[in-house]
């Protein structure tokens, strides 16, 4: 299981990215607008392979915690394939927690992987309106 911090990472980037759909009028839903700017940062930092192989080890780690991932794939550039976001949503809450669960799956390998100061800084140079000065594990104050 993933620590707190970094779901609460996770949800304050869907947030985010909830509140710029309001006033952006976007067709695709928020875990898709944070997995393709995620995408964007980490293919120039690890290649699109590099990029590739975490988020399909993420995706399978999610899929263990939300069955319901269970059609989504990650194809060879990197990019998720096969999910229900034209389908009739039955249950939001848990379709919304099993986005959560991917996200924060994929922040959790970066921190793994890069460290949680390179982790933070690329999700802050991604997401400025975020407000993530005090998303350090061992900082709880507010910048």
């Amino acid at each position: 299981m993933l620590p707190l911090e970094t779901r609460n990472l996770a949800r304050r980037l869907l947030v985010d990215e909830a509140a710029a759909d309001k006033t952006s009028q976007s067709t695709e839903s928020a875990v898709f607008r944070v997995y393709e700017k995620l995408h964007r940062s980490l293919c120039q930092l690890a290649g699109v392979a590099g990029f590739r192989s975490l988020a399909s080890r993420a995706l399978t780690l999610a899929k263990a915690e939300a069955p319901g991932l269970g059609a989504m794939q990650v194809n060879s550039d990197g990019f998720l394939h096969g999910t229900r976001e034209f389908e009739p949503q039955i249950d939001k809450y848990h379709d919304e927690e099993a986005e959560l669960i991917l996200i924060a799956q994929l922040l959790g390998l970066l921190i793994t992987f890069i460290g949680e100061t390179l982790t933070l800084r690329l999700v802050q140079d991604t997401w400025p309106s975020a407000g993530l000065e005090d998303c350090r594990s061992g900082d709880r104050r507010k910048a």
